[in-house]
């Protein structure tokens, strides 16, 4: 594996420390006398600095727009960024980064190795919202140490699989603009949001839910190809995009026929790593605890008319075992739960169940959870269906202040160290609704299964014990995944066709790298 890294960082290194990268403008002289413009659907999703964006992918794409990290994640993986290239000491706790030189912040001041040093320290004192520096929420990094101008080395204190993709994400902040503020959530300021990365944020109307991105033209890194991002409000997507208000629409999969088969449009097909999951509080609802039960409520649902009815066909079943199929670790031999109403009348013993599940005023949540609620009493489950907004259903599900909740949320790509994140953990990696523990629910085996794996190096072997991870998992159902998504997005080629997806992630405005120039 730390071959295959160092052979990406010799790949991708900009240019020598000492020596400035060369200058990239945003554009050429006939391209700034009619400077591209990218209109997006909008919506609020927090002020886009590190402490205060929204916790779901839209808030947290639009604040790494702004801010770098010293790795990048690419197509086929993690990418030298901030840093050209990096090695990693054989006992595995010391990493060095090489930092590109000559970088420069948005208000025309030079990044150096401090400022690297200063940010992981103050993420330490003044955690982000997206925190990947915690392990069962304990700091793992024992010291910071600038060699030279050029170089960070980050010792911690014992070595595991994700600690390079950890580090390497975390986004730098400049020390000048943060060593004084002592409550960076409140930093609601426009003065405050500088960062090193492609984009300053130029308007941002919360209340409207509008925000104006423009190219920063001093941007250390490969080419800006967009020259404005712009977010804003859409009342019907797919009217907008046909009157060219958004340049880019996820098209429903009954009207893709409009245009698959016309020249004008190309449709970009997801990874399956966006879906749906039903969790369980054992601690509020203790029949939950009973593992037939929650079999029970699995055999209980019809996960291909969910589908069918609610995703119009645009999705795949999820997996019992929760890596999804598009994930290069997923286990296809899980144990799975066919949808049987007198299975699951069995498994309860014919007895009675009154459950509430928490869900958010989204049309497709009500609709999945009307389709819940009838099969359900088939089986003898009284279901009665409690509507929240989103905010408001997310902060429930962190406060564990429900019985079932259904939730939809990205991520399902990453690491497959999230299966320990999700269910071999009693403290949350972070604010994410996302990232959250299942109350009242801990197994032994899975959370042994969770820890060795984690530090186990071995890729081969570590891969071993994910996939049997999976089948425990699955066996067990402490949550019920439901669907993964797959998304059909479609866009005019002859406005931009600089759209990707990177290794890990569904949706491809959520990365930098779709704004940026690439190598061929």
């Amino acid at each position: 594996m730390l071959i295959l890294f160092m052979l990406a960082a010799i790949m991708f290194s900009m240019n020598g420390c000492g020596a400035k990268p060369q200058q990239k403008t945003v554009s050429d002289s006939t391209e700034l006398d009619s400077p591209l413009v990218i209109r997006l659907e909008g919506g609020d999703w927090g002020f886009p600095s590190p402490f205060a964006h929204y916790s779901r992918g839209p808030g947290m794409s639009k604040m790494r727009l702004i801010y770098d990290s010293l790795l990048e994640k690419g197509e086929k993986g993690l990418i030298p960024w901030l840093a050209k290239e990096w090695t990693i000491s054989p006992d595995g706790r010391e990493y060095t980064f090489v930092l590109n030189s000559g970088v420069k912040w948005h208000d025309g001041e030079l990044l150096t190795a401090e400022d690297v040093k200063f940010s992981f320290e103050y993420f330490t004192k003044h955690p982000p919202v997206s925190n990947s520096l915690l392990i069962d929420g304990k700091p793992f990094i024992d010291k910071i140490e600038v060699i030279d101008e050029c170089q960070v080395k980050i010792t911690v204190n014992e070595p595991n699989a994700t600690l390079l993709d950890r580090l390497g994400i975390v986004r730098i902040i400049p020390e000048h603009i943060w060593k004084d503020i002592e409550d960076p959530k409140k930093a609601i300021d426009l003065v405050k949001l500088v960062g090193c990365g492609p984009y300053t944020l130029t308007d941002y109307n919360q209340e409207q839910g509008t925000y104006r991105f423009q190219a920063f033209e001093d941007y250390w890194g490969p080419k800006v190809r967009v020259d404005v991002i712009e977010f804003i409000p859409v009342s019907d997507q797919v009217l907008a995009f046909e009157k060219a208000e958004i340049d880019l629409l996820d098209v429903p999969a009954d009207l893709m026929d409009r245009y698959k088969n016309n020249e004008e449009y190309k449709i970009l097909k997801s990874p399956a790593f966006w879906g749906y999951r039903l969790l369980f509080n054992m601690e509020k609802k203790p029949e939950l605890s009973d593992v037939n039960t929650r079999k029970a409520i699995a055999h209980a649902i019809d996960v291909d008319e969910l589908i069918e009815k609610v995703a119009r066909g645009a999705a795949v079943p999820a997996s019992p075992g929760y890596l999804p199929i598009d994930h290069i670790w997923h286990n296809p031999d899980v144990t799975k739960y066919e949808f049987d109403i007198e299975k699951a009348k069995e498994l309860l013993n014919n007895k009675s169940l009154s459950l509430t599940l928490l869900i958010s005023d989204d049309q497709k949540e009500a609709r999945i959870a009307e389709l819940l609620k009838i099969n359900f009493a088939k089986a003898g489950i009284n279901l009665e269906v409690r509507t929240v907004d989103m905010k408001t259903r997310d902060s429930q599900v962190k406060e564990q202040n429900y019985e079932l909740a259904l939730i939809g949320h990205g991520g399902w790509g990453q690491d497959a160290d999230c299966l320990r994140e999700v269910y071999g953990v009693t403290v949350a990696r972070d604010a994410s609704p996302v990232s959250n523990v299942i109350p009242g629910y801990s197994n032994p085996q899975i959370n042994e299964l969770c820890q060795k794996q984690l530090s186990e190096l071995d890729e081969q072997k570590r891969k071993s014990m994910i996939l049997d991870l999976q089948k425990l998992i699955s066996d067990e159902i402490p949550l019920l995944p439901l669907y993964n998504t797959v998304e059909y997005m479609v866009y005019k080629p002859e406005k931009y066709d600089g759209w990707v997806h990177v290794f890990d992630h569904h949706a491809v405005t959520h990365n930098k790298l779709s704004y940026l120039e690439r190598e061929k």
